[in-house]
């Protein structure tokens, strides 16, 4: 694998359009890359970082996305979404990703406006392009593009890179956003929202596990990990700290999916024809 030649040819996609360039940064590995190598094939002077936050994100990503802004020395822009006000989010349809990237991408063109930009992208890869993601249809009506995933530049291409450019989130796991941890139907609630960050937090200090997504099924607490971090709750001390410093948050229930983590494991949920 030639990681430069990735690089340079991601570099000639930023070099054919249009100019100043806005990155839809959520702090994440893939829109990292993207904004790394946007600044290094046209200057920072013309590239803004736009990340959202709302209830909905997690407080770390905010971090990570200033930190990795502020080594490369780009314009860090910060603005709020609140998700829980538009309307038909909350009851959480299947089609809830697209309700929440069509009210993202209303922002970011409004961005784009008012800095005159000319060009809005986001992070999604090659890899995306093969999972439920209804979210990218409405960046792409709102002609927002993905330079990775029109390259076929996928997330394991993508984590090298980013080792390779030294950016210092290269290594961190993927994330999504906490609505993903509540079944389609069920409502999405600030305190309900609020429950899933303290018990996720709860679950990697008490195990250690890197990877970890605890899908609120009302009183159920179902905790997915990396399936090789499984082993790590296989103590009954542990399992018994887990529950019980989880049932403190309201659940009455608490289980280990044995699967171990998969992305978008909900999404097993809908039906398709």
């Amino acid at each position: 694998m030639d990681i430069e030649k990735s690089i340079e040819t991601l570099s000639r996609w930023f070099e054919n359009v249009e100019k100043p360039v806005i990155v839809a940064f959520s702090g994440g590995v893939d829109s990292s890359v993207v904004l790394a190598v946007a600044c290094r094939a046209i200057g920072c002077e013309n590239v803004f970082a736009a990340t959202a936050v709302s209830p909905i994100r997690f407080e770390e990503d905010l971090e990570w996305a200033r930190r990795v802004a502020q080594q490369l020395g780009v314009k860090h822009i910060v603005f709020e979404t609140d998700e829980l006000s538009i309307p038909g989010f909350a009851t959480n349809p299947p089609n809830r990703c697209y309700i929440c990237k069509k009210n993202l991408a209303g922002k970011l063109v409004e961005l784009a406006r008012r800095l005159n930009a000319k060009t809005i992208v986001d992070g999604s890869n090659a890899s995306d392009l093969n999972s439920y993601r209804p979210g990218m249809q409405a960046f792409r009506e709102a002609g927002i593009r993905s330079p990775l995933a029109e390259l076929g530049i996928g997330k394991d291409v993508v984590r090298i890179i980013a080792k390779h450019l030294g950016l210092p989130n290269w290594g961190r796991p993927s994330n999504s956003c906490i609505a993903t941890r509540i079944p389609y139907g069920e409502t999405i609630t600030l305190d309900r929202l609020k429950r899933i960050v303290l018990a996720e937090k709860t679950v990697r200090e008490i195990t250690g596990v890197e990877v970890v997504r605890v899908r609120d099924h009302g009183y159920i607490a179902r905790i997915e990990v990396d399936p090789k971090e499984r082993r790590k709750f296989f103590d009954e001390e542990t399992m018994d700290r887990v529950a019980t410093e989880l049932k403190k948050l309201g659940y009455k229930y608490v289980a280990l999916d044995l699967q171990g983590y998969r992305s978008g494991s909900l999404d097993e949920m809908i039906i398709k024809s």
